[in-house]
C-alpha cells in the first residue's frame, strides 16, 4: 500500500510540475514577447476592433492619452478642454508583427491629412496621433510618416509623440464592439475583414523560413515571353505606347510576373503621357528596392521587386503633386493584371477594400 501510494503521489507531483512548468512559460513568453504603443485614430470603439483582428496584437486597451488632467472622465474629453485624445494602448508580439506593418494598417484606418476630424466625429480627442513608450521606436514611426507622406499633397496631421499619460477609458467603451455588433463605427467593415485576413499576409512577409520562391534562370525561360525575360532579368525596356497595359483603365491590381506578389493597385494609376504604366505609390514600399542607376548616361532610381529581384523599371519626382508628386514607370513586361472581377478567384481578394 506504502509503495502504491508513493507511486500515486509521484504521478500527482509530476502532473503539478509540468502544470506549473508550462504556465511558467507561457508566462515569460508573455513578458519577453510583448511590446506596446498607442494608437488615436478618431472613435476608439473602431480603432480597438480593428486592432483586435490583427494577428500578433496580444490585448487591447482604450483610453485617454496625452491631455492636461488626472483621470478624465469621457463627458470631461467631450468638452474639448482636457487636451486627451480617444487612444487604443496595443499590445503586441515584435516577434510575429512589427511596428511597421502595425502602423501600415492603422493609416488604412484614418484621413491622415484630417485634423481633429475622422468620419462623423469632431473635435481635439478624435485627433490621430501615434505615441510611444520605447525612444527606439520614435526613428520607425517618423520613417514611417515620412514614406506615407510622399502619397499626399497636404500635410500630414497625425501627431507622433511620446506617451506622456494614459487613462482607461469606461468599462461600457472597452471591447465596445463586441458587445455591440451594431454600434457607430468610421471604419467600414470592409477593413475588419482585411485586417483579419493582413495576419496571413503578415506572417508571409516576416517569416524567412517560407519565402516567395525564385525560380531559376531556366525556369523564367519557359514561364515569360522573351519581352517579360528581358525587361525583369536583363533590365531592358519595352517599347513606349505599344506594351499592354499603358493604356489599361479598369479596375484591378498588378502583380510580379515573376512570383506573382501584389505590387500596385489600379486606384494609384494615372496617365502620365509617357507610354509606360505610371502609378503615385506601390501598395507596400517594403516591397520593391530602390538602386541606382547610371546607365545610359543618366542618373535615375531603379525599381526592382524585392523578393524577386526583377526590373520593373524607374521612379521619378514628376508625379502629380496632388497624388504625393512621385511617379513610378514601370514596364507592362514586369507586371500582370487581374481585373477586379477576378481577383477573389485568383487570391487577391483582400486587396479588394483597397477599390474602394
Amino acid at each position: 500500500m506504502r509503495k502504491k501510494s508513493i507511486i500515486v503521489l509521484l504521478g500527482i507531483v509530476s502532473v503539478l510540475s509540468f502544470t506549473w512548468l508550462r504556465a511558467e512559460k507561457k508566462k515569460k513568453m508573455m513578458t519577453e514577447d510583448k511590446k506596446e504603443i498607442y494608437f488615436a485614430g478618431g472613435c476608439f470603439w473602431g480603432t480597438e476592433h480593428f486592432f483586435k483582428q490583427i494577428r500578433g496584437v496580444l490585448a487591447t486597451e482604450v483610453g485617454y492619452a496625452n491631455g492636461q488632467t488626472q483621470n478624465p472622465t469621457y463627458e470631461e474629453i467631450c468638452t474639448d478642454e482636457t487636451g486627451f485624445a480617444e487612444t487604443v494602448k496595443v499590445l503586441y508580439n515584435p516577434e510575429v508583427i512589427s511596428l511597421d506593418r502595425l502602423l501600415d494598417l492603422f493609416y488604412k484606418t484614418i484621413d491622415p491629412t484630417s485634423l481633429n476630424q475622422q468620419g462623423n466625429d469632431i473635435g481635439s480627442q478624435y485627433r490621430t496621433g501615434v505615441y510611444y513608450v520605447d525612444r527606439a521606436d520614435k526613428a520607425i514611426i517618423e520613417a514611417s510618416l515620412l514614406r506615407l507622406s510622399k502619397g499626399y499633397a497636404k500635410p500630414l496631421a497625425i501627431e507622433c509623440e511620446p506617451l506622456k499619460n494614459f487613462y482607461s477609458a469606461e468599462d461600457y467603451h472597452q471591447d465596445y464592439l463586441d458587445k455591440n455588433p451594431s454600434g457607430y463605427c468610421h471604419i467600414s467593415l470592409e477593413l475588419f475583414k482585411y485586417a483579419k485576413e493582413a495576419n496571413a499576409e503578415t506572417e508571409q512577409k516576416l517569416s524567412e523560413e517560407e519565402p516567395i520562391v525564385k525560380l531559376s534562370d531556366e525556369e523564367l525561360k519557359q514561364k515569360l515571353t522573351p519581352i517579360q525575360y528581358a525587361v525583369t532579368q536583363k533590365n531592358a525596356t519595352e517599347q513606349p505606347f505599344s506594351n499592354d497595359y499603358w493604356d489599361e483603365k479598369r479596375e484591378g491590381i498588378y502583380v510580379d510576373i515573376t512570383t506573382g506578389e501584389a505590387l500596385f493597385i489600379s486606384t494609384d494609376k494615372f496617365d502620365s503621357g509617357c507610354g509606360w504604366p505610371s502609378f503615385s505609390k506601390p501598395i507596400d514600399e517594403s516591397l520593391l528596392l530602390e538602386l541606382e542607376d547610371s546607365s545610359h548616361n543618366m542618373k535615375r532610381t531603379e525599381v526592382r521587386s524585392k523578393r524577386g529581384n526583377a526590373h520593373l523599371g524607374h521612379v521619378f519626382n514628376d508625379g502629380p503633386k496632388e497624388k504625393g508628386g512621385l511617379r513610378y514607370c514601370i514596364n507592362s513586361a514586369s507586371l500582370r493584371f487581374i481585373p477586379k472581377e477576378k481577383m477573389k478567384a485568383e487570391g487577391y481578394g483582400k486587396y479588394l477594400v483597397l477599390l474602394k
